[in-house]
């Protein structure tokens, strides 16, 4: 079967906010009247996220994958190649419920007119350290593929599926940040882009996968592979 939009989200420790998430995007799409499917990816959570998740296990709308941990940026590549095979239009969005649903309807209304369109976050509280890697992953993007996407890394963007199969054919599995490198090959072919505020709400429940001095060390490795995509993988 054919799909309208197929909605990726990986999940990691959100057992106390993942009923609601996912209720939430599914009773935004069911009421546009859209043909989708949603693949929620558990990425290896150390909660009650997984059986959490047992609830949506008799919807045929909702995909539950558990799986082995391997971090963000595998999982979501993992969902988008699930889902360009599925489905004319791919949406991915995070489970921590920091942007909400009522938003999308705003990017789907205008689909027909772009190519890729994304919510870039407005009113995000970040650390100096989170605020300064946003500014230099835009930055970088900027220059090494060109302008286009005001948020890089945003967790909201709405992409059409056979522009995005090909895309992601370029990118490794194991990259730690694919949207940074997938925002910067859409800026650089030339497509249609939308950009559009989504309110930011902020991290209320959950475990963040990444911090501290970590943190660094991840945005190296991520600029290393963006450096690579580019002038490698042409």
């Amino acid at each position: 079967m054919k799909f309208e939009l197929a909605l990726i989200m990986p999940v990691y420790n959100e057992e106390a906010c993942i009923n609601e998430v996912v209720s939430s995007w599914y009773s935004e799409l069911s009421g546009l009247d859209i043909k989708f499917i949603m693949i929620v990816l558990n990425d290896g959570s150390r909660d009650k996220t997984k059986d959490k998740l047992e609830h949506f296990a008799g919807n045929a709308r909702i995909n539950i994958i558990n799986k082995m941990n391997s971090g963000h940026g595998p999982t979501i590549l993992q969902g988008y190649h699930m889902g360009v095979n599925l489905a004319d239009w791919v949406f991915q969005t995070d489970s921590d419920d920091e942007m909400k649903p009522a938003f999308f309807k705003e990017l789907w209304s205008r689909r027909q007119d772009y190519d890729a369109l994304f919510g870039f976050r407005q009113g995000r509280k970040q650390s100096i350290s989170r605020s300064l890697i946003s500014r230099i992953s835009r930055v970088t993007v900027n220059i090494v593929f060109g302008k286009g996407v005001l948020d890089v890394n945003t967790p909201y963007r709405l992409m059409r599926g056979d522009i995005l199969k090909n895309i992601i054919s370029q990118i490794p599995d194991d990259t730690y940040a694919p949207n940074i490198i997938i925002s910067g090959k859409l800026a650089a072919s030339g497509v249609r882009i939308y950009n559009f505020p989504v309110p930011n709400e902020g991290r209320k429940t959950g475990t963040c996968s990444i911090v501290k001095w970590k943190l660094w060390k991840a945005v190296i490795k991520s600029f290393l592979q963006t450096f690579n995509i580019r002038y490698l993988r042409k």
